[in-house]
């Protein structure tokens, strides 16, 4: 019994912040350790490369944020395929050290906050439609990110948003009311 005092003991100490630091949540410290993994392997990654860049890492929205800030287009690549490419990789990397898979988000040289914009445009343009014609539109295919974006708008605008077809073709159908 006192074996099991002494484990329960020793859990709550881990949990608690030091004197010093913010009172945090077990998940805040989880996205803040996520964060720093992920900004440590990808700096080794710049470094490898020989390319600049200054990482910032914060949480937003329950998942931690990772923000290349630099002038390398490459680490964006055609249509954000090497950007994808390497927030899969941190990914990867944050689940081998913790062995929990990660949300965790990453942009470069601003290329997602760009595009989030774009498509917000792009689905008020396609609800308008919707709302006009009384008929479905069928955009474009995009990955998971984007097509979240649209969700969130159309949700936003008291529409159904629904994804059809299989991933790299999977698209967002926006449905009129009733």
């Amino acid at each position: 019994m006192s074996d099991v005092e002494i484990e329960i003991d020793v859990v709550e100490e881990t949990d608690e912040p030091a004197a010093d630091e913010p009172a945090r949540s077990k998940r805040e410290r989880a996205l803040v350790n996520e964060g720093e993994i992920a900004a440590d392997y990808l700096e080794e990654l710049l470094d490898i490369a020989d390319l600049d860049g200054d990482i910032d890492t914060f949480n937003e929205g329950g998942r931690a944020h990772v923000s290349i800030v630099t002038d390398a287009d490459i680490l964006v690549g055609r249509d954000g395929e090497v950007l994808e490419a390497l927030q899969e990789l941190a990914r990867l990397a944050v689940m081998t050290e913790t062995g929990h898979r990660s949300r965790l988000m990453l942009d470069v040289a601003g290329h997602r906050d760009r595009r989030r914009k774009e498509l917000e445009v792009l689905a008020k343009d396609a609800i308008a439609e919707v709302v006009e014609t009384g008929e479905s539109v069928r955009l474009a295919p995009m990955n998971p990110f984007e097509r979240k974006i649209v969700h969130d708008v159309v949700a936003a605008a008291g529409l159904i948003s629904e994804s059809e077809g299989e991933e790299p073709r999977r698209r967002v159908v926006i449905l009129p009311k009733g």
